[in-house]
């Protein structure tokens, strides 16, 4: 049997070679920019909104799969980012706090939540 630790270590692994694969590929199309702004725009891309968006959609990890969890999760990342941070910047908080603090924020409550499902 699989645990959740060993599924989220080799999801993990699946995650980091997508990064690979979208430096690469963001290299070739783009190849007039230099290597770090396309590391800072796919890592940003990442950090914003499929990490979140995955993080949600891990709570169902035994009834879809991998690519159907990040598909989906990255579509509810953007939207749960985009509407949280906009009504956030209503409020007053700056865009760079919230770039920082609602993917963190979002990882984090997904995390608890996925915690108290594996203890029942």
């Amino acid at each position: 049997m699989v645990t959740l630790q060993d599924k989220l270590k080799q999801e993990l692994a699946f995650l980091i070679i997508l990064v690979v694969i979208s430096i690469i590929l963001f290299k070739v199309l783009f190849y007039k920019e230099t290597l770090i702004i396309i590391l800072r725009t796919i890592l940003s891309i990442f950090w914003l909104f499929i990490l979140p968006g995955y993080a949600i959609m891990f709570y169902w990890n035994s009834e879809l799969i991998f690519l159907e969890r990040l598909i989906i999760g990255a579509v509810a990342g953007i939207a749960i980012i985009g509407v949280v941070g906009y009504n956030l910047g209503l409020l007053g908080l700056s865009i760079i706090y919230s770039a920082i603090l609602l993917p963190l924020v979002t990882v984090a409550l997904a995390s608890f939540i996925i915690w108290k499902k594996s203890i029942k």
